[in-house]
């Protein structure tokens, strides 16, 4: 018989049957073999429901403001997993776009997040980013084309960035990438974001209504086409689009490579009848770089079965086919990687 003493409980455990294990409180309280039996069931299931925690991997995917294409895309990405995909438990989660998303993920809050063409300079260690390289980011999909989109109010006599001095600006919600990318553009054009305009830091829903409140004369937005703080100013008549020369356009380049020369072509919104130039940098999802290969395979993979469900909750994501993978800078997560390589979009 072997005996474990842990204050104020005795165990005592019996080789044989007919004695059992019984435990013995030194105040002479004992418990009978049927409770003890008791005890080891609840332990068990204990134990069952335990081991099934530790085999569901959760997924927090940060996105971007419920106006934008990020937010409601990720809510579909997270069903998509939730429902073909064994062992995932995914939710979207509304922020402040890239920025915030790349900090939530080094901070570990989220796991994965939708990311513009920033991603280049955080994983680089560039920018904002020098000296804190993003080393654990790793890409999953390339998404589609997200173009700087520049909206003034209709008669408001603004044609160039230029323009924009002294005027009343939306350039993005707060540490998002549309307020770098804004901050940047005007910079370039010869305007000090913080003194020149009158910037204002207001989200892609708010930036629509904006128009429509006379709160704003201008707005530097990037993001899908059609999105839905760009088309409703637009479809009112309170807004006109214009274009971004091409002198700017060669210097954003030269500073930042991930961009690329994009036209929005005539029709896209109401009132716009003819192609406006500008720019555009293929946008990701990335994802930390520790998560088991074989769940992000499986992840990959029912993305591109599913993939008319995602264009249902969005016609943009049409863009997302496994050979636009070829646009994304940074290294892909291994378990990416195997189904790029497995359908040939990759050697």
């Amino acid at each position: 018989m072997d005996r474990v003493d842990s204050g104020t409980f005795s165990i005592v455990f019996s080789i044989s049957p007919l004695v059992g294990v019984h435990i013995r409180h030194r105040g002479g309280v004992r418990v009978s073999r049927k409770s003890w039996s008791y005890l080891l069931g609840v332990l068990c299931l204990v134990t069952v429901f335990a081991t099934a925690a530790s085999a569901t991997t959760f997924l927090n995917i940060a996105t971007g403001s419920t106006g934008g294409t990020y937010y409601p895309v990720g809510a579909g990405m997270a069903k998509i997993w939730n429902d073909t995909v064994e062992g995932i438990q995914a939710s979207a989660q509304s922020t402040g776009g890239t920025v915030n998303n790349i900090q939530l993920m080094s901070e570990k809050e989220s796991e994965m997040g939708f990311m513009d063409g920033l991603y280049y300079f955080a994983y680089t260690g560039q920018g904002r980013y020098e000296g804190n390289a993003q080393k654990y980011i790793r890409a999953l999909v390339p998404l589609y084309p997200e173009p700087i989109q520049l909206m003034v109010a209709k008669g408001s006599g603004i044609k160039s960035v230029a323009d924009m001095k002294g005027k009343r600006v939306s350039i993005g919600a707060v540490a998002s990438g549309t307020e770098v990318s804004a901050r940047q553009l005007l910079h370039l054009a010869g305007l000090d974001p913080d003194k020149d305009i009158k910037a204002e830091n207001l989200g892609v829903g708010d930036t629509g209504s904006a128009f429509g409140d006379k709160r704003i004369d201008a707005a530097i937005m990037v993001g899908a086409l059609g999105m839905a703080g760009v088309v409703e100013p637009s479809t009112l008549g309170l807004v006109e689009f214009i274009d971004v020369s091409d002198d700017l356009v060669a210097a954003v380049m030269a500073e930042t490579p991930y961009w690329v020369p994009f036209t929005i072509p005539a029709g896209t919104y109401n009132g716009q009848d003819k192609d406006v130039k500008t720019y555009a940098s293929w946008n990701i999802v990335g994802i930390r770089e520790e998560i088991d290969e074989e769940t992000v395979y499986q992840m990959t993979k029912a993305l591109f079965d599913k993939h008319d469900d995602l264009v249902a909750v969005n016609s943009k994501m049409a863009s997302m086919v496994a050979e636009n993978v070829k646009y994304i800078l940074i290294p892909l997560h291994p378990g990416a990687e195997r189904y790029y390589k497995e359908v040939g979009a990759i050697q």
